[in-house]
């Protein structure tokens, strides 16, 4: 895929930007880049297909509710204070906007603490080329795929084919964040693309 548009449009509106051809290399950058730090990382398939975790643990303190003997509550706010947190992404416009679709909003909302890094790795398959299908991406194929992962009880977890707009208590769609512009914190915000399909 040629990043060059999106990548030109999300540097415009203030992120780094890194790309890389496979999750291999994608994997190998961020473990140099993120060394003696504390590190959240949100439930994401992306980053468990990077094998982040195990990688980035050798040399940093992590805290990811995935892989936690702490409970997942405690996990998650030891994540808000991290100096890095690690996320990806349920859709991003080539127009350079960033779409994430939450139930607890714990994931949303720790990419907008105040961290000293805040990476979003994504693969081609996230990119949409408006904001209104980036959007529609998020919620009929990311949140659809995602609640019949976890096993939840909603009408988009039999087939995983659509939203069904249901307001079932499990619904995994409840917060819905879009980043049009990089937030006014002094944190350091980065794009990571991959050129491979990744995660939903």
């Amino acid at each position: 895929m040629d990043f060059s548009t999106l990548s030109n449009n999300l540097e415009k509106k203030g992120y780094r930007v890194t790309i890389c051809r496979t999750k291999e290399e994608a994997a190998a950058y961020l473990d140099e880049a993120i060394h003696g730090k504390t590190v959240g990382m949100g439930g994401s398939v992306t980053l468990d297909e990077l094998g982040l975790y195990e990688k980035l643990q050798a040399h940093n303190k992590m805290y990811w509710h995935w892989r936690q003997e702490m409970t997942p509550e405690e996990a998650k706010l030891a994540s808000y204070q991290a100096d890095v947190y690690l996320s990806s992404l349920n859709g991003v416009a080539e127009t350079g906007e960033l779409v994430n679709i939450d139930g607890n909003g714990n994931r949303v909302a720790a990419t907008l603490a105040a961290h000293e890094h805040v990476y979003f790795v994504i693969g081609r398959n996230k990119v949409a080329p408006t904001l209104e299908k980036a959007i529609h991406r998020a919620r009929n194929i990311a949140a659809p795929k995602n609640a019949q992962r976890l096993g939840c009880k909603t009408p988009c977890a039999i087939k995983a084919d659509h939203c069904y707009d249901c307001k079932s208590p499990e619904r995994i769609c409840c917060t819905l964040n879009v980043l049009f512009e990089k937030p006014r914190a002094k944190t350091i915000y980065e794009v990571v693309l991959i050129d491979e399909e990744l995660g939903y």
